[in-house]
């Protein structure tokens, strides 16, 4: 089970042995330590090598949540809810949702790069710590946050021996020979030791200035580097030898390996710094050429600088990435700004991630559905600047509108709907300066189905209401046909979970109609067949449901599309369990289960493991069903209203909590719910995938599961079809 989401270490960690032990015992004694300190002094590195070495102090876990990338005041709960693994489908804030989650958790917190946000952080952070008397904060920033108990370690520069340890051994990584040791246990290249503790005496033993120093080394000597930096110096202090503030020296070494670059990989550099968070070459390729800096050379210049340890390089489930560190993006940013061409970059920039939302949107309905889930989860942070970039100008209003509702499947199908719940609110509260221009009427209507879609899943119906009743009506006016069917699908969803399965049918009948007739297929289009079969189930033509959802896994298998599949499996699931086909049933669930839970979909998630729930206790093991159970009960805290309170929807679960309550007994049966309860959502899923089976209970007089049986439709008994 995860219990972490630390990074590991991509090079090796030198010195600070009494900076670890010291915040180490900071971290045992105090509920919020603040490490502080100027850029580059390597405050982020030493907290996490200090949180990794402590994480096992705390039963549940260490996680890191970098504030580094974020731009906007109001997201940064929803950035500490993510970096926790927190999916919220519900209408609470994101404070709350922290609260109810951390409250009675033992948990370290390390809170990254906040100075910009520190006004937001604070009150956010001491509500948290009044809150959840086991979590323990380690924040990381250049200031203190000033909230009560707080702990302040503030960081110096590395001691001479440290210095020149990190030196040489990042000189050698840079591919200069190693030969004899030169300094305290380290073995490095052949420099003059003399040298080497001059040229770390002059760059203050700031980290960040040592390892651009020592990225130099395969081009020139450490006498070469010193003298450029006494030139330098000399030039800031005014011909002055007297001492320069440290916060100078290390802009002064960025400043010399600016200097060092070429034309081309200034230039780059420059434009890099419009990047939020990782990126990846094909948005550089994008973004940042042009005349002066053509595609084909921008490999090679964006390999020059991260040969100079200005770009770093990461691994991610999206494949390999690239990111800037904030100083030297903040660097980058001023030659920008000098060069005048901060916003047009700005600009292209958004232009390329409206375009990669597009392709994922596209690609969603692919076999490639699991790499956009990870390349979203990558591109999060400079989509999110994008959107805000949109929002600035408000004849631009129509393109936050177009992105926040472009990335409906990123709400809805990875499990950010309060986030997007968020951006869609923003975007339609814009007036645009031409309403009534085609593409601007196109986007508006896109966003207001979608948020119709997030805010019927929020369990907040009335501003979905308002928002399809706007789009229809808006629609109907301008000509709009599949905006209409994309408003009448949605609310034919919220007649489904309001258990009015007569015009649930009716109005997702009548989108499908108006879906084939205006050729559109894609993963929402199946959906609402899905959806039309779960309102036929309901009604009690289970036969029609699975002719159905068996179309739909046939075209899902074609296209390879998984998302819209697992809600079929469920369906054909239960239809199984229906006809005492219990290892079908369990079959087509732990493949829902395993899908749901990649895609981060909770909704999907609790559903199936109710239903796996009621085919366990079929089995004969109504204990572990009990289990399933109690392991349901807190993500439906976390996606809302318990089985939307919907009397349809709650009745695989009234079923087995009646079967497995008598096989039991009141008391063994709550113990057993307690049981769930108690599992983390990780060990919920590894619970409902695994093959363990209890023997079987026999009670004397016990009932055999049978379906559950609400309101009994005219013709249910004519067709003799089971139905919930």
């Amino acid at each position: 089970m995860r219990r972490s989401n630390l990074p590991a270490e991509l090079n090796r960690f030198i010195g600070r042995a009494g900076e670890q032990h010291e915040l180490a015992r900071l971290l045992g004694e105090s509920r919020l330590v603040t490490v502080v300190g100027m850029g580059g002094v390597g405050k982020s590195r030493l907290a996490l090598r200090a949180a990794t070495a402590v994480e096992k102090r705390y039963a549940d876990g260490a996680w890191l949540a970098d504030l580094s990338v974020l731009r906007d005041p109001d997201l940064v709960a929803f950035a500490l809810a993510e970096a926790l693994g927190l999916t919220d489908h519900t209408l609470r804030t994101p404070d709350e949702t922290l609260i109810d989650h951390l409250a009675e958790r033992r948990v370290l917190l390390v809170v990254d790069g906040f100075e910009h946000l520190v006004e937001e952080c604070a009150p956010l952070l001491r509500q948290l710590l009044e809150g959840c008397p086991g979590l323990t904060v380690l924040a990381v920033g250049r200031r203190p946050l000033r909230v009560d108990g707080e702990t302040v370690f503030a960081l110096a520069p590395m001691d001479e021996d440290d210095a020149e340890r990190l030196f040489l051994a990042r000189a050698a990584a840079a591919g200069v020979p190693a030969a004899t040791a030169t300094a305290p246990d380290a073995t490095g290249p052949a420099f003059d030791p003399t040298a080497v503790r001059e040229l770390c005496r002059r760059l203050d033993g700031i980290p960040l200035a040592l390892e651009l120093a020592a990225a130099r080394m395969p081009l020139l000597t450490v006498e070469q580097v010193l003298h450029r930096l006494d030139d330098r110096f000399r030039l800031l202090a005014d011909g002055a030898r007297g001492a320069l503030p440290r916060h100078q020296t290390l802009r002064t070494a960025i400043g010399w390996s600016h200097e060092l670059c070429t034309p081309e990989e200034r230039l780059l550099w420059a434009r890099l710094s419009v990047f939020a968070g990782p990126f990846d070459l094909e948005a550089v390729e994008y973004v940042c050429s042009g005349r002066e800096l053509p595609p084909e050379q921008v490999l090679d210049v964006l390999g020059g600088l991260l040969s100079q340890s200005l770009v770093v390089r990461e691994v991610t489930p999206a494949g390999p990435r690239y990111r800037m560190l904030d100083t030297v993006s903040v660097y980058g940013a001023e030659w920008l700004a000098a060069l005048g061409d901060t916003e047009r970059m700005r600009r292209r920039h958004r232009d390329w991630y409206m375009g990669l939302a597009t392709w994922c949107e596209l690609e969603w309905f692919s076999p490639r559905q699991a790499e956009v889930a990870a390349c979203l989860d990558a591109a999060l942070p400079n989509l999110r600047a994008a959107l805000e970039l949109c929002l600035e100008e408000p004849d631009e209003a129509h393109l936050a509108q177009q992105l926040a509702g472009t990335l409906w499947f990123a709400w809805v199908g990875c499990g950010r709907l309060a986030e997007g719940r968020h951006w869609l609110d923003r975007a339609l509260a814009c007036d645009p300066e031409h309403p009534d221009r085609a593409e601007h009427t196109s986007a508006r209507l896109k966003a207001l189905w979608v948020l119709g879609y997030v805010a019927i899943l929020q369990g907040d119906g009335t501003a979905g209401v308002a928002a399809l009743h706007e789009c229809g009506e808006r629609a109907r006016a301008t000509g709009n046909a599949l905006a209409e069917a994309y408003a009448t699908h949605r609310m034919g969803c919220l007649a489904l979970l309001s258990d009015d399965m007569q015009r649930a049918e009716e109005l997702i009948g009548r989108a499908l109609v108006a879906y084939r007739e205006l050729g559109e297929l894609n993963s929402n289009v199946l959906m609402a067949q899905v959806e039309l079969a779960m309102a036929r189930v309901f009604l009690g033509d289970l036969e029609g449901a699975v002719a159905l959802c068996v179309d739909v896994r046939e075209i899902c298998e074609e296209r390879g599309e998984r998302w819209t599949k697992a809600y079929a499996l469920y369906v054909l699931a239960y239809a199984a369990w229906a006809r005492g086909d219990h290892g079908e049933a369990r079959a087509l669930l732990t493949e829902c289960v395993t899908i749901n839970h990649t895609f981060h979909d909770l909704v999907g998630l609790v559903l199936a493991i109710e239903l796996l729930a009621l085919v366990t206790a079929s089995e004969g093991d109504p204990s572990e069903a009990a289990v399933l159970q109690g392991a349901a009960l807190p993500v439906w805290d976390t996606v809302g209203l318990q089985l939307f309170g919907s009397g349809n929807f709650n009745g695989p679960r009234a079923l087995c909590a009646r079967e497995a309550g008598e096989l039991l007994g009141a008391e063994r049966y709550g113990a057993s719910v307690r049981e769930g309860q108690g599992l983390s959502l990780d060990a919920a899923v590894d619970r409902a995938l695994s093959e363990r089976r209890g023997p079987a209970v026999r009670v004397t007089g016990s009932r055999a599961p049978r379906p559950f049986r609400t309101k009994v439709p005219e013709n249910a008994e004519a067709r003799r079809l089971p139905h919930w």
